[in-house]
């Protein structure tokens, strides 16, 4: 279910990785903190495969109940995210693509391009990431991901 605007979000605990510190990461970082969710910054910096890697595992272990994973394009770290059982890493370049990550496909990380992506649009999509809960509507097509 979408949380409206408004709404009270649930505050999570979030893995978050990346392969490069930057103003937008810290800002990230910062903006998830505010919103009232435990970052735990697991790879700052590390090279982009660990970072997938280890914040990926940190989900799936139930570590952290979301991620959040940075390298230049954000392909590399989804790509090794992915590679962990129980992890669904999507790639959002806007809010709109993370709110149907959560809803239609039960994504538990979010991937970012450093290259594309502004402290605003970043604080967008992560909105959208932490407020919306898979559509129960869906669970026929989620259980077919596997």
């Amino acid at each position: 279910m979408v949380n409206r605007p408004g709404a009270r979000v649930r505050q999570v605990r979030v893995a978050f990785g990346t392969d490069e510190q930057t103003p937008v990461t810290n800002a990230m970082a910062a903006h998830l903190v505010e919103a009232g969710h435990q970052v735990d910054l697991l790879a700052d910096p590390a090279p982009w495969p660990e970072v997938g890697r280890v914040v990926g595992e940190a989900v799936a272990a139930g570590q952290a109940d979301r991620g959040v994973v940075c390298c230049w394009t954000g392909t590399g770290v989804s790509i090794a995210a992915n590679k962990v059982a129980g992890v669904r890493a999507a790639l959002c370049v806007d809010a709109e693509t993370a709110r149907g990550a959560r809803r239609w496909n039960r994504a538990n990380i979010v991937a970012l391009s450093l290259r594309l992506t502004t402290e605003q649009v970043a604080g967008e999509i992560l909105d959208a990431f932490f407020a919306t809960e898979p559509d129960p509507d869906e669970a026929d097509m989620i259980a077919r991901l596997g």
